[in-house]
């Protein structure tokens, strides 16, 4: 039986919101850049944080918060990947995750490799740790992204000690196919560098069967990766911090527990107790409602870009909700996206942010209700029919 699409809010109730996507611009803009959903709370998610409101419990995160079991369960059941429960640790954000593992398996100086255009805290979380950026463009095609294995071996080769990898990627929306990832693994492996995965959209991947964890993968991607993931951009939870960090294999969950004790516990208390309920099997209905709304929007954006932009570029994504669009043909520059925002009233993400390959490029979040998607996309629509 399919699933019920969920329901976007009314728009006089997200304005009502406090976070970003509603107060960075003036409520005459349609605000679609930030991956912020229009969404309710799973009812679990409501539940367990009113329940802690009501009895004050806002004290520190507990050693134990049930993250490591909730999560291990959600893997088995939603994403058919089996996980060591002894592998798995916790901390604030998925970012926050990242630069730790990085400071671990890198030295000062060493590069890292990240597959732009791509989502643009990598540059920042690798400098954060020392590293230097190595940029592997993805490569496109008319079928769609893929990773440059030829480009990624070279520069591993030449010296790079990691690979940051953007599993399922943002901003494309790609899922690496299983074979990719394990030549990816190969490559790693060969060269002996590591693979740091970041997977939060990968429970968002509308053919859930397509969708390979990278420590998945082979045996070899458990003996030389990690992977950082969350709840928070299915469930819309990022005020609330906590991110997970799986080992591939067991010499891996050694490193990761030499990371100072500070680490697990910048996990805030809700954002433990809001990821437990997400990953719960209470939430999966929720979660199946979810993806059926953001499969209708993926449809209609389709085919409000070919009516509206048909000079545009667009590949709909195979995970998430967020959509690569290039629209350089109408002469909006190097970055559309002020431009746009100016004179169509619409906020789009800079697609220049995300590297040099996103010239031209804007990032779009459908996850939304299906109005504001038409109303939106006619008033870029009316722009570009001016260009």
């Amino acid at each position: 039986m399919s699933a019920t699409p969920l329901q976007a809010l009314p728009i006089d109730e997200l304005r009502q919101r406090s976070s970003t996507k509603w107060r960075k611009y003036p409520a005459d803009v349609i605000p679609m850049f930030v991956a912020e959903t229009d969404y309710g709370l799973a009812p679990a998610i409501t539940r367990v944080l009113a329940r802690a409101v009501e009895l004050g419990d806002t004290g520190y995160t507990p050693p134990d918060p049930g993250i490591r079991d909730a999560f291990v369960g959600f893997a088995q059941r939603r994403l058919a990947w089996t996980i060591e429960p002894e592998h798995v640790f916790w901390t604030g954000d998925v970012m926050m995750g990242i630069v730790e593992i990085l400071r671990l398996v890198i030295a000062p100086g060493d590069r890292v490799v990240v597959t732009t255009p791509v989502y643009p805290p990598f540059f920042d979380t690798v400098e954060e740790a020392g590293g230097i950026v190595e940029r592997v463009p993805l490569v496109r095609t008319d079928a769609g992204f893929h990773l440059d294995l030829d480009g990624i071996e070279a520069a591993l080769a030449a010296g790079a000690r990691a690979v940051l990898l953007c599993n399922p990627h943002n901003p494309t929306g790609t899922v690496h196919p299983r074979a990719t990832l394990a030549a990816l693994a190969d490559i790693a492996e060969r060269a002996g560098a590591t693979v740091i995965s970041d997977e939060i959209h990968g429970p968002l991947a509308y053919d859930p069967a397509a969708f390979t964890p990278f420590l998945a993968a082979s045996a070899a991607a458990a003996r030389i990766g990690y992977a950082v993931t969350s709840a928070s951009k299915t469930f819309n939870l990022a005020g609330l911090k906590c991110a997970v960090m799986v080992a591939g294999a067991d010499p891996q969950a050694a490193v990761l527990r030499t990371l100072p004790w500070e680490v697990e516990w910048r996990t805030g208390l809700f954002g433990a107790m809001a990821n437990v309920a997400a990953f719960s099997p209470e939430s999966d209905e929720w979660h199946d409602g979810l993806m059926a709304a953001l499969a209708d929007n993926r449809a209609l954006l389709t085919a409000l870009v070919a009516e509206h932009l048909p000079r545009a570029r667009f590949l709909p994504p195979d995970a998430g909700f967020l959509a690569w669009v290039d629209v350089s043909a109408y002469g909006w520059g190097d970055n559309p996206a002020p431009t746009i925002r100016r004179d169509a009233r619409v906020a789009l993400h800079h697609g220049p942010l995300f590297g040099a390959e996103g010239t031209g490029h804007v990032r779009i979040n459908f996850a939304c209700d299906p109005d504001v998607l038409r109303e939106a996309l006619a008033r870029v629509g009316g722009l570009a029919a001016r260009a």
